[in-house]
């Protein structure tokens, strides 16, 4: 079945919303019902219908959570949209390795990383330009919503159709490895390559403050709101000389005022303005909801 009632889109809607804060307009019903179908032949219902009655009569957190994730958008691919590796590597990080020669300490963080393409592609950047880091303490930190899907992230392991999107064959052979036919990222990222469960609209765990974030093709997604809340937190979360990344086509006007635009051709690169700016926000305005977690 490929269509879906008025009713149960409705339901799906609010229930993303209020768990991710993803909205989906009027329209997405096809897209719903498809996802629902191929999730539902996955957790041995007949369709979508059966799936979302039983999560509807007998609310059950793995399940109502696997519902959220196959509403997320997980494409990605490696070195996507080039500009912003470009300008981590020409600008970006020689001007932060020239500012922390003390503390020779370097953390990235790539939010709503999706299957682990994007913060491999930060490695192998720095793997192949930076030589100095590697006595360094560079963190690379990867985050999504979806457990299912980091948990490929952190095999690190792509088809040959993925390692085509993006990947230049001498990176290929010198980052990846064989493993039957697919391609497997050597192990040495997995000492720099971190993944973690994380909801953008939820409470944030610890994590070191971070230098430079990835927030790309992430923010189309959220209300106005939502977009200057979880842009506010970025921003009392990053290191002051920090640089935030967002989509070619994103940005921060009118939405969050501590963040300057860099003009870097279509990179999306921002960096922080000032303090000041953000600290006249009223942080009591938002409360994170709390989602039930899986684990």
């Amino acid at each position: 079945m490929s269509t879906i009632t008025q009713n149960d889109f409705l339901y799906v809607k609010r229930l993303v919303e209020e768990r991710a804060a993803i909205m989906l307009e009027a329209g997405k019903e096809y897209l719903v019902a498809s996802r629902l179908n191929t999730l539902a032949r996955d957790e041995g219902y007949p369709s979508h219908v059966e799936l979302i009655s039983e999560v509807r009569a007998r609310p059950n957190a793995r399940l109502t959570q696997r519902v959220i994730e196959a509403m997320t958008t997980n494409e990605t691919s490696f070195y996507r949209d080039s500009k912003p590796f470009e300008a981590l590597k020409t600008l970006i990080l020689p001007e932060l390795i020239a500012k922390r020669q003390t503390t020779k300490t370097i953390n990235i963080w790539c939010a709503a990383c999706s299957s682990g393409q994007e913060p491999y592609t930060v490695w192998m950047v720095l793997r192949d330009h930076f030589p100095e880091l590697a006595n360094w303490r560079v963190k690379i930190l990867g985050t999504d919503i979806s457990t299912e899907i980091l948990t490929k992230a952190r095999d690190g392991r792509y088809s040959q159709l993925e390692v085509n999107r993006g990947i230049p064959t001498t990176s290929l052979v010198r980052h990846f490895e064989r493993d039957g036919i697919a391609w497997k990222i050597h192990n040495d990222a997995r000492r720099v390559v971190e993944f973690r469960e994380l909801n953008l609209i939820d409470h944030w765990p610890p994590m070191p403050k971070p230098d430079i974030v990835f927030l790309r093709n992430v923010l189309i997604y959220f209300d106005l709101p939502t977009k200057k809340k979880i842009l506010g937190r970025v921003a009392d979360l990053m290191n002051p000389d920090g640089f935030l990344f967002l989509g070619a086509g994103e940005t921060t006007l009118n939405i969050e005022p501590a963040f300057q635009r860099m003009e870097l051709d279509r990179a999306g690169c921002f960096r922080l303005a000032s303090k000041e700016s953000s600290a006249s926000r009223k942080e009591d305005s938002w409360t994170p909801r709390v989602t039930t977690s899986t684990r």
